[in-house]
């Protein structure tokens, strides 16, 4: 497919995705930025849009059912597939996981995580890739091409500063400029690049005093501004702590549901004069 026919393609959906809201109020459009339970979001029947299911997680589709009844493919760990130095490898490997996406009735894969692995005593590095920006990046981004080829998309996480596990629901991580560019936001932004993700997950954690959920400088500035990202920006799981602060923060969805920051107290927040309704 040429970049012509992609352009194309992409101002069809954006015509259709235009049309779609215009049809809606603020309670529905408000519903559509927050969580319908733990793993989904709301359908709208009254322009056609059916409920989108999420799951994890980076070396299997989890589904819905935890059950032992609807087994997954356990594919191995992300660091042993970074091992290979084989971004086609990874992208083979996204592509059956999209497979198994389909077949659990799953539209988008939280993953992968392309966290650094800068300490011994990170307690997710087995979802993680490597220490290496270049690295994560290049398997990631490979990754995410397979994974969307089969038409699932992925939350690419956990945007930003959450390599350790340790506190990371309140840590405020100071990094300098050069490092976090260089080394932490790396594999983001080649991902970015590279294979164009559907979604970036916002991590728990601050940076430089700003909560990740609400970060308008790393998430509009950098991520949106600087690279170009046209997704879909998701907290992690309750990380959204503040209406306001999270929507004028450029987070577009609020999970899990079904309370959120976003939904009916987005609504309110509108009507009530703090949150302008072209955010929304």
């Amino acid at each position: 497919m040429t970049v012509e026919t992609d352009g194309a393609a992409d101002a069809a959906r954006e015509k259709a995705v235009d049309a779609a809201l215009s049809a809606l109020g603020l309670d529905d459009k408000a519903r559509l930025l927050a969580g319908r339970d733990m793993w989904s979001l709301p359908a709208i029947p009254a322009v056609g849009l059916g409920p989108l299911v999420m799951s994890d997680g980076p070396v299997g589709v989890r589904g819905r059912r935890w059950s032992a009844d609807d087994p997954s493919v356990a594919l191995p760990s992300p660091t042993a597939l970074a091992a290979s130095w084989d971004p086609e490898l990874a992208r083979r490997a996204g592509r059956l996981l999209a497979q198994e996406a389909h077949r659990k009735g799953v539209h988008v894969l939280l993953a992968p995580t392309v966290n650094l692995q800068r300490s011994p005593l990170g307690g997710r590095h087995f979802e993680a890739y490597s220490e290496d920006p270049l690295l994560t990046g290049a398997i990631g981004a490979g990754y995410v091409r397979g994974v969307q080829d089969g038409g699932v998309g992925v939350t690419v996480k956990h945007f930003a500063g959450n390599e350790a596990e340790t506190d990371r629901f309140t840590v405020d991580n100071r990094i300098p400029e050069r490092a976090l560019r260089e080394l932490y936001l790396a594999p983001f932004e080649a991902i970015v690049a590279g294979a164009r993700p559907w979604g970036v997950m916002a991590a728990y954690n601050s940076v430089n005093g700003v909560t990740m959920t609400e970060h308008a400088e790393l998430i509009g500035g950098v991520l949106r501004g600087e690279w170009g990202f046209d997704g879909v920006v998701v907290s992690d799981w309750l990380a959204a702590r503040d209406t306001a602060g999270a929507i004028r923060g450029g987070l577009d969805l609020a999970m899990p549901g079904p309370r959120t920051v976003y939904g009916p107290a987005l609504a309110a927040a509108v009507r009530a004069g703090e949150v302008p309704e072209e955010l929304v």
